[in-house]
């Protein structure tokens, strides 16, 4: 009976003290973070405090489980000790990958408030969302590594596998040679500043926004809310328009085909009206000009600016609408006509014969 009650007191034992050292740990990160609140470092590392208690709980009763005088534990003793040992693992991995995010999540957080550039956010934010993915890979498989290290049969199997790691890592990167490269254009990416997540790009005649970026892959949304996902390879190998570098300021231009007899001032009068009325307008710049003409019609070119490319699209839509609109209640002789009548006959050419000129032989 002694050794059955035992059981119950160890496990309410861990439970207790796991319980308390959790509410500790989590009070002090409260106040730490009452006493800094522009520090939201201390306030994200609560978010472990689940992992934390697993963790505490496995290594207590890790430390203790032999103690307990109850037959069938003692009868399994090695399975239960491997099996709070992997549980110590994982917690411990587990921890390791939510203090890591918070670390970098909080940095993250500090350096946006403090930058007024939102493409050195966006630069920054990419590289923050794979570096947490690298970390959470090389975490995961030391992790698995460690798992597989305590079972005494897999540790010949190991030094087998190190003995012939030249051989296994030619085949490996053979095979892999697909993933591999996109492995490495992830790298170039994140760190070259090509293109990040928020970037406005134009894919294979597709316009979008980068919405993720992971080390294999890259998922734009079009602006009818498609996701296109490519690897990431292709914009290390290929030319990609990325209306976003170098700033998110745009310029845009609005092209009409117009009638020769067009009032080209009156309608850059109207263009101004037009952009002081936009709010999608920026108010950079603007400019109206004929930039060709053809035997049936000129090419009228306005020019906007714009804060970025979805209020460039709005600016030249509202342009384009409201100056057809105007051109065709007050100048309709300015829209473009297609001719189907007979041309009009000279009236000296009226009657069948023309006047010859002065001096002429009769």
């Amino acid at each position: 009976m002694n050794s059955l009650l035992h059981v119950p007191a160890v496990l309410g034992g861990a439970i207790v003290l796991t319980l308390v050292a959790g509410k500790l740990t989590d009070l002090l990160l409260r106040r730490a973070g009452a006493r800094h609140p522009e520090t939201p470092l201390w306030n994200m590392l609560r978010r472990c405090r689940t992992a934390v208690r697993v963790l505490l709980f496995a290594a207590v009763l890790r430390a203790v489980y032999r103690q307990i005088a109850w037959q069938p534990l003692q009868e399994h003793e090695a399975a239960v000790g491997r099996t709070l040992t992997l549980v110590l693992i994982g917690a411990s991995a587990w921890c390791v990958v939510l203090v890591a995010s918070a670390v970098v999540e909080s940095s993250y957080a500090r350096y946006a408030l403090g930058t007024r550039d939102p493409s050195r956010v966006r630069r920054v934010r990419t590289q923050v969302t794979l570096i947490m993915r690298i970390v959470t890979a090389v975490v995961a498989v030391v992790a698995a590594a460690a798992m597989l290290l305590t079972f005494p049969g897999l540790r010949a199997v190991g030094t087998s596998l190190l003995a012939s790691a030249g051989i296994i890592g030619i085949v490996a990167g053979v095979a892999a040679q697909s993933t591999l490269g996109n492995l490495f254009a992830g790298f170039q990416i994140a760190f070259g500043d090509m293109v990040r997540i928020g970037d406005t790009v134009v894919v294979a005649g597709e316009w979008g926004v980068v919405e993720e970026i992971t080390l294999t892959f890259l998922a734009v949304r079009t602006w009818d809310e498609r996701r296109i996902t490519m690897p990431v390879s292709y914009f290390t190998g290929r030319p990609f328009e990325n209306w976003s570098r170098g700033g998110i300021q745009m310029t845009g231009t609005v092209f009409l085909h117009c009638d020769h007899t067009t009032p080209v001032p009156l309608m850059r009068e109207k263009l101004r009206e037009i952009l002081d009325g936009c709010e999608a307008w920026d108010g950079r710049g603007w400019d109206l000009a004929v930039t060709d003409t053809t035997p049936s019609a000129i090419v009228v070119r306005a020019i906007v600016t714009a804060k970025d490319a979805d209020d460039l699209w709005t600016a030249r839509c509202a342009v384009r609408e409201q100056l057809v609109a105007w051109l065709a209640e007050k100048h309709p002789y300015a829209l473009p006509r297609v001719s189907t009548s007979a041309a009009a006959v000279p009236s000296e050419c009226a009657d069948g014969v023309s006047k010859r000129a002065p001096g002429s032989d009769a």
